[in-house]
């Protein structure tokens, strides 16, 4: 079971995912600007949006971003994580709130342990303009804003699913949001619990979708005493437990193959900001943590009864504490002179100190890092012209794993023709440290063995130097609003990391983590949008790239090394729309299509012997849903959906078999067709 509290941040506007050219963005450059002002592109995914499209978590939210793409990675505790722009996940940095909290062992489950009934919106931006918040912000970042107290209401929420043809999904959420008569102090505090049971998907008596257990919990408190002074802080926990592997009735470490992962995870912020009485300065006071614990269980039960008596005596049970603190300060000055030249100083300082361990002493595996990353960064905004604006900027750190300073500057550009039309042109390097990363902690099973990674003793930092450019183009009256954006990327890595198959021991394959050639990313994006009288809309992404080692990598020994990346489509989108029937019905509609792709394939299980690169097919993830909603004059709401999603069951075919499965081998959609219907109820502006 499991708690999760979050936190709040200054006031946005709600608003649908159409097109809203006032709204305030803040990832772009840490500073609140017009989203048509902005100099680095940001997109932005609602909180309406994410319910229409009947998301429950995080991990759901997502797929519906150009250039996004979330996937599945292990058959057995379905740990997820999020490209971007073609990169792996370790390229990218997840915020809550503007803070790096998700990381190391948060980021393996983290997506679908945030609710969605707790997002206010998502912002997100692509590419190395991203570099101003630090390592592993190559690909992009994505910057998760969570509800905060706007008025006094209310909403309880149940949600049952049914996956597959038998096994059950439970999701119930409640929700609180105060106001005082001052309006100086407010609270947002939510509750909710999710039980999953496992499903099999290929009858063999082992899990594709491990049970799950969880329990989140949260409170935001932000005071204002005065028009220049505003507080927030808030404290978090995680509870949860996840189960996969064999479905026997018998304990755990007795079982053919198992994986049990219990998590314990504490999150906690505060801010404090302080504006000046001109209104053109202010500064940011900000201190973040984040403490996880984490017991677990990563077996395959020998084969011989001398192996199995001392497999049963020694299990391998493991435990893994993170400990993460930040601390920092930031303060931001506007100038105006000359009528419309402006000019917007960001600097700030930052200090990172996070501890890393987990071990299995059965199989003598052990990460145990301290990582210390002070850092500094400077950012100027000038505007010179109604025409144009330009950013510059720098930021340097000093990671204890790295012997010199890092610097990774940044550059940007915005022309304006039309309020209606921007085209923005990036530049940004950034880096990614030798320490171990989420994926790095992940026990995986092959070939009736456990898999594990380590780094390589000569591995350096990967560095990159990213160029964007975008057109963007809206056009709005009083019945329609339609827009269009199109985004080139380019994506240059040095001494990037690789995962290549070191061989062996009497645990199973070891994969050591090594600095590569070089490699490279490119591609397009596409995305249109379109909104009628608002009781229609319609957006789709699509995106074309590529992305390859200069040296091909080898996977898995005895097969052909491999330069593109694994698991990587070269295409990949998105779709989706809604339709308002009536004032109290509507249907929303979308699909994800996933291209082919290369999958490495141990082998091992009863259906596949062999080792292999596999060529996956492409996938088409369809999902609809039907909306009734019912709006009191008391202002109390309620609304019944019925939906399916992955409506025509696309979902992988050749699973492993057995406890010698590949639990690695897993791609495309990551539930197969399965049934809900949710309940709401409440008095809310959502």
């Amino acid at each position: 079971m499991g708690f999760m509290m979050f936190f709040t941040v200054p006031a946005f506007s709600q608003v649908d995912s159409v097109l809203d050219l006032s709204e305030l963005v803040l990832t772009g450059t840490r500073t609140e600007t017009r989203k048509s002002e902005s100099p680095v592109q940001v997109t932005v995914v609602s909180g309406q949006t994410l319910t229409r499209l009947q998301a429950c978590n995080l991990y759901d939210g997502l797929k519906f971003q150009t250039g996004l793409r979330v996937e599945t990675n292990c058959q057995t505790c379905n740990y997820s994580q999020l490209r971007i722009n073609g990169l792996p996940g370790g390229y990218s940095q997840i915020l809550i709130n503007g803070r790096p909290l998700f990381g190391s062992l948060t980021g393996m489950y983290g997506l679908e342990q945030l609710p969605a009934a707790m997002v206010e919106k998502i912002e997100v931006v692509r590419g190395g303009g991203s570099s101003l918040y630090g390592m592993s912000a190559i690909a992009g970042t994505v910057n998760v804003f969570t509800r905060k107290p706007v008025q006094n209401d209310w909403e309880v929420s149940t949600r049952l699913q049914r996956v597959g043809r038998y096994t059950l999904d439970l999701i119930n959420t409640i929700s609180q949001s105060w106001i005082s008569k001052n309006n100086k102090l407010g609270g947002f505090f939510t509750l909710g619990s999710r039980y999953r049971q496992p499903f099999d998907a290929n009858n063999d008596g082992f899990t594709e979708l491990p049970s799950l257990g969880n329990l989140n919990a949260g409170v935001n408190i932000t005071y204002d005493p005065n028009p220049r002074e505003k507080i927030s802080a808030s404290f978090s926990q995680i509870l949860e437990n996840r189960y996969g592997g064999e479905l026997a009735a018998k304990p755990i470490s007795e079982r053919l193959q198992s994986e049990s992962r219990e998590h314990s995870i504490s999150l906690g912020n505060a801010e404090y900001r302080l504006r000046s009485n001109s209104g053109f300065s202010d500064a940011i006071l900000y201190v973040a943590f984040q403490k996880t614990s984490r017991s677990h269980f990563t077996g395959v039960m020998p084969d011989s009864l001398s192996d199995i008596q001392n497999y049963i005596a020694n299990p391998p049970n493991g435990e893994a504490q993170i400990g993460f603190l930040q601390g920092g300060v930031q303060f931001n000055r506007r100038f105006q002179r000359r009528g419309l030249m402006k000019h917007t100083l960001t600097a700030g300082l930052e200090w990172i100190d996070e501890f890393i361990r987990d071990e299995i002493p059965a199989y003598r595996y052990q990460i145990k890092q301290h990582i210390v990353n002070p850092s500094a960064f400077v950012q100027h905004v000038w505007k010179p012209h109604r025409l144009f604006s330009f950013l510059s900027g720098i930021r340097v750190d000093k990671h204890n794993w790295i012997n010199n300073p890092v610097w990774s500057p940044r550059m940007g550009m915005l022309y304006s023709p039309s309020k209606n039309t921007q085209l923005r042109m990036g530049y940004g390097t950034g880096f990614r440290a030798p320490q171990a990363h989420d994926n790095d902690l992940h026990i995986a099973f092959a070939g009736g063995g456990v898999s594990r990674v380590q780094l390589s003793p000569l591995l350096r930092e990967e560095q990159s130097r990213s160029f964007n450019l975008s057109w963007n183009h809206d056009k709005a009256n009083e019945r329609y609003i339609m827009g269009y954006t199109l985004d080139a990327f380019f994506n240059r890595l040095r001494n990037p990391f690789v995962l290549e198959n070191a061989g062996a021991d009497a645990f199973g394959e070891i994969f050591e983590k090594r600095n590569g050639q070089g490699a490279q990313v490119q591609g397009i994006s596409a995305e249109y949008r379109f909104n009628f009288r608002k009781k229609m809309q319609w957006q789709a992404g699509f995106t074309v790239q590529q992305s390859r080692y200069d040296t091909a990598v080898t996977l898995i020994s005895g097969q052909s090394p491999l330069k593109a990346f694994a698991r990587t489509p070269n295409a990949f989108g998105y779709v989706y729309g809604w339709v308002e029937l009536t004032k109290k019905i509507n249907v929303s509609l979308d699909a994800i299509y996933t291209g082919s792709m290369y999958v490495p394939h141990f082998g091992g299980a009863v259906n596949f012997l062999r080792d292999s690169i596999v060529r996956t097919a492409p996938f088409l993830e369809i999902n609809t849903a039907l909306n009734y909603k019912i709006s009191s004059k008391k202002g109390l709401v309620w609304s019944l959906s019925l939906g399916v999603r992955n409506m025509l069951n696309a979902y992988q075919r050749d699973f492993d078999i057995g406890k010698n499965r590949d639990s690695n081998y897993i791609y495309g959609p990551g539930a197969p067709r399965t049934y809900f219907i949710a309940l709401r109820l409440g008095k809310t502006a959502r």
